[in-house]
């Protein structure tokens, strides 16, 4: 027959069961009087503060779009500042990084090219682009992937 192993941690005493239970009688552990031996207080009390409590202190934010502000926005890149990468380079989030067109947040958030100003140097592009800015590219000479 299989023998169960014998749990290290004890379960929690229920109270007000009975007198021979260990925690009967009429406070049932709870001690003598007061608000914790009546019922539950709240979460959000805090107290006779002065000051204001967590809930007030934090502004009231209504509707659908009280969230927009933690959603990561793409950061736009427009085609004329591609000229400062050497002709031929590949264009990537890496190699943005590295001649600083894109901070740090962009490896999170991400990169998009816009724009129609004219390229003279060809690109290797595997970022997303606007048609615009495909139409640029690729009348230089460029691929995007």
């Amino acid at each position: 027959m299989i023998q169960l192993f014998k749990s290290k941690t004890k379960g929690k005493k229920r109270v007000g069961r009975g007198m021979g239970s260990g925690r009967g009688s009429h406070t049932v552990g709870r001690g003598q009087k007061g608000q914790k031996t009546r019922r539950k207080i709240h979460p959000l009390f805090e107290g006779t503060k002065t000051k204001k409590s967590l809930i007030q202190r934090l502004p009231l934010l209504r509707g659908k779009g009280k969230l927009k502000s933690l959603q990561t926005r793409r950061i736009i890149i427009d085609v004329a500042r591609l000229e400062v990468l050497p002709d031929g380079a590949s264009v990537n989030i890496e190699a943005l990084l590295k001649h600083g067109l894109v901070g740090r947040e962009a490896v999170r958030s991400g990169v998009k090219i816009l724009g129609n100003t004219k390229v003279t140097k060809k690109f290797v592009v595997s970022l997303p682009v606007s048609s615009q800015a495909r139409r640029a590219i690729e009348s230089a000479g460029g691929t995007i992937l």
